[in-house]
C-alpha cells in the first residue's frame, strides 16, 4: 500500500502561481510513476502532468504544457506541480497518483490522494 497526502492548494488570482506537493509513504516498483490529475465541477477527472521515481521523466497535457513544471525529490518520496501564468479554467480539486507504468489514464493508478482544491479567480 501506498499512501498520498497532497497539500499546496489554495485560492489565487488569475495570473498567479501554486505549488503542490505529494508527499508518498514510500515507493515501490509498483508506484514507480507518479501523475497529477485534475477534477473541475461537473467534468471527468483529467490528466495533467506524470513524472517516473527511477528516471524523472516527465509528460504534461496540452492544456498545461509551457505553464506547469513536475518534478520530485526522491530522498522525500515527494512529488511537486509548480503551477504558473494560472487561469479560472484551472480551477479544479488536483490529485496526485501512484502506479506501475506512467500513463494518462485514471485507471492506470493504483493508489490515490484525497485531492486539494485550487481555485483561480478572475
Amino acid at each position: 500500500q501506498v499512501q498520498l497526502v497532497e497539500s499546496g492548494g489554495g485560492l489565487v488570482q488569475a495570473g498567479g502561481s501554486l505549488r503542490l506537493s505529494c508527499a508518498a509513504s514510500r515507493r515501490t516498483f509498483n508506484s514507480d510513476a507518479m501523475g497529477w490529475f485534475r477534477q473541475a465541477p461537473g467534468k471527468e477527472r483529467e490528466f495533467v502532468a506524470k513524472i517516473t521515481w527511477s528516471s524523472g521523466s516527465t509528460s504534461y497535457a496540452h492544456a498545461v504544457k509551457g505553464r506547469f513544471t513536475v518534478s520530485r525529490d526522491n530522498a522525500k518520496n515527494t512529488v511537486y506541480l509548480r503551477m504558473n501564468s494560472l487561469t479560472p479554467e484551472d480551477t479544479a480539486v488536483y490529485y496526485c497518483a501512484a502506479g506501475r507504468w506512467p500513463g494518462i489514464t485514471t485507471s492506470q493508478y493504483d493508489y490515490w490522494g484525497q485531492g486539494t482544491q485550487v481555485t483561480v479567480s478572475s
